[in-house]
């Protein structure tokens, strides 16, 4: 199966940054790709944090969700669109004093139905006396792990797992998915330039070794409208650890093939997942 990730530097515009997803999944759909992965923040990286409060959508409405659903139609694209902010459901506003959005990855199949939802559990917190980050200011936590199931051109059933930027940095999440049967990790990702420069290839190996599983990160890779930097090096990773392909930096589309028979050959050489399963306290 052939699989994109798609690196964008996405700016201040819905419009914009749409018009700009819409060229890359052509792209990716003129490359063959069978399952193209959109960036997280994809549709906005605005100027402040509170900017994704405006931008928010109700769960099957809204400009976003419509073009996502549109281009997996014309293209006949699996889509996986990176993130979009989600409003609330009103049991949930009440909860919670201050407005917040989710952070949601939506997977769209070729026919624009929407098949998956994944909202990130793990919300981003970073200071360095320089940079300061904390998602939670906006942002409310997912509850629950998604995956879904992606039958291939070739006939192989893939499951598929679903992430998001900050939660690379929780084993616990992949291994479960693992359990589940998950052949492909996917990490949507807007990884700021530091910490990606020191972990962002480790750990996406990492993940994709212990787990015997492919990873598609697709990530924002550049300076932004806002002046943040994303380190974006968007990549695909075999399950033996091994970079299938990679872009450094910009926008553009990178495609890789995804052999099945290569992850089964992987797991049967070296069969720590049923060991883990057998053994585990």
């Amino acid at each position: 199966m052939k699989v994109a990730a798609i690196q964008m530097v996405s700016g201040t515009t819905v419009q914009s940054n749409l018009d700009s997803a819409q060229a890359l999944l052509r792209d990716a759909a003129a490359e063959g790709a069978e399952l193209a992965v959109l960036p997280e923040y994809f549709c906005l990286l605005g100027r402040k944090d509170t900017d994704k409060l405006a931008a928010q959508e109700p769960l099957g409405e809204g400009p976003i969700q419509q073009f996502l659903a549109a281009s997996a139609r014309e293209l006949g694209l699996w889509i996986v669109g990176g993130t979009l902010p989600l409003a609330l459901a009103s049991a949930d506003q009440a909860l919670i004093a201050e407005d917040r959005v989710y952070n949601s990855t939506l997977v769209y199949a070729p026919s624009g139905e929407r098949v998956c939802r994944y909202d990130k559990i793990h919300l981003f917190r970073f200071d360095n006396g320089r940079e300061r980050y904390d998602e939670s200011a906006v942002l409310r936590p997912g509850t629950q792990p998604a995956s879904f199931e992606l039958p291939s051109r070739d006939g192989h059933l893939w499951r598929v797992g679903l992430s998001i930027c900050y939660d690379l940095r929780f084993p616990e999440l992949y291994r479960l998915y693992a359990q589940q049967g998950a052949h492909l990790l996917l990490v949507p990702s807007a990884f700021t330039y530091g910490t990606g420069q020191a972990h962002w290839d480790i750990l996406l190996r990492a993940r994709a070794i212990e787990n015997l599983a492919f990873v598609a990160a697709a990530a924002q890779g550049g300076v932004h409208e806002n002046g943040r930097r994303t380190w974006g090096h968007s990549m695909l990773v075999d399950p033996w650890g091994g970079l299938l392909a990679e872009r450094a930096e910009g926008v553009g589309v990178v495609c890789a093939e995804l052999d099945f028979d290569r992850l089964s050959a992987c797991r049967a050489q070296l069969p720590a997942l049923p060991h883990l399963l057998h053994h585990a306290l």
